[in-house]
């Protein structure tokens, strides 16, 4: 996509008030010039580690948040584009469902304002930060990265704009997602209202070290992925409330969102004693994974038993039930609030959740 510059009024506004800040930082730190306070903020590269900590810590006592970044692309011809980072690979990023729902949404909005788009795929066990030091953007959105990624901290330390996305969740920075515990609830509870008792769980998304296999409770609620945890204690929230012992509800853990990997925690669940009337998953790609392996046991399906996935994309088809979530309005919206031209106010926004009831669901026979 070819990156176009955005010319902005403010740009005269914030040379001066670079300028008058590199003069003031010049009384705290010898030796460091107008150019290097730049860089600082827009060329980390170019200066050594303690050197660009020292012009920081500066920054911070004087309250000084750096240059505007779209008059520093129109000074350096460099940016004119968002970045967008998000924990997965790039080829399974085109492959998900719910991430081209929320890239098309990011997208029209960057599209609408004459930017471009740069992709910072950050596979999971990818724990590298300079992804996002030498990223040449104007601002960040932050996708679904785990508790405690250094790329995060790379990312505020930028001092861009930046608006995170489904999870981590930071105070004080603004936040686009749904209300996950209230979601993950919804879906057990529509089991449980049908008459349901014994349930079984298939998740991805809980953890980074490739796991895939029964996973106990305390497994499930150290999940490094906010959002992941948090649907999940919706599940046992709702469960608990039905009076169900969560340590009896089967729990069955993959390491990739794939259909396949759907098929084999089916199979694990399925395959225990007594075996489970209804399945939650945590998104549909892995539910549709789960009604294949009810084909392969010969189950009928909502008869013998009854599966709901997550964020109805790619479900309507198999007439899956699930829980609908904007996802191209919160890539919309993440986008608009960081090409607002202001600075995003550091709220909370949770878009609305949706349970859609299909054919995948009907009270235990």
């Amino acid at each position: 996509m070819r990156h176009h510059i955005v010319r902005h009024a403010g740009s005269s506004r914030s040379a001066v008030h670079l300028s008058e800040y590199a003069s003031r930082i010049r009384t705290l730190a010898r030796d460091v010039s107008r150019a290097t306070v730049s860089y600082a903020f827009s060329r980390p590269d170019q200066l050594s580690d303690a050197l660009r900590q020292r012009i920081m810590e500066v920054a911070d006592e004087l309250g000084y948040a750096g240059p505007n970044p779209t008059a520093r692309s129109l000074r350096l011809g460099r940016a004119g584009a968002l970045g967008l980072i998000f924990s997965e690979t790039l080829a399974y990023a085109f492959a998900d469902p719910y991430a081209v729902g929320f890239f098309q949404g990011l997208a029209t909005a960057a599209e609408d304002a004459g930017v471009g788009l740069l992709i910072l795929p950050l596979p999971h066990g990818d724990r590298r930060s300079e992804t996002v030091r030498d990223a040449v953007v104007d601002a960040f959105c932050v996708m679904s990265l785990p508790d405690g990624h250094p790329a995060l901290a790379e990312v505020f330390a930028r001092r861009l704009p930046v608006v995170v996305v489904d999870e981590p969740y930071v105070p004080g920075h603004p936040f686009v997602g749904i209300d996950e515990p209230a979601a993950g609830a919804a879906a057990a509870r529509h089991l449980l209202e049908l008459g349901h008792r014994r349930l079984g769980v298939a998740m991805v998304g809980l953890h980074e070290d490739g796991h895939t296999g029964w996973s106990d409770r305390a497994r499930q609620e150290s999940a490094t992925f906010e959002a992941m945890r948090a649907r999940r204690g919706g599940y046992q929230r709702a469960c608990e409330e039905a009076g169900l012992d969560w340590a009896g509800v089967p729990f069955y853990e993959v390491a990739r969102n794939s259909r396949e990997a759907g098929r084999k925690a089916g199979h694990a669940l399925l395959g225990r004693e007594p075996r489970p009337t209804a399945i939650l998953t945590n998104t549909d790609v892995l539910a549709l994974g789960v009604l294949d392996a009810a084909a392969d046991l010969g189950l009928a399906v909502p008869a013998d038993l009854s599966v709901v996935g997550f964020s109805d994309s790619a479900a309507e088809e198999a007439g899956l039930t699930t829980v609908r979530q904007a996802k191209q309005e919160i890539g919309e919206k993440a986008g608009r609030l960081l090409l607002s031209g202001g600075v995003a106010k550091p709220e909370r926004l949770l878009f609305p959740h949706e349970l859609i009831v299909r054919s995948s669901t009907a009270p235990p026979s």
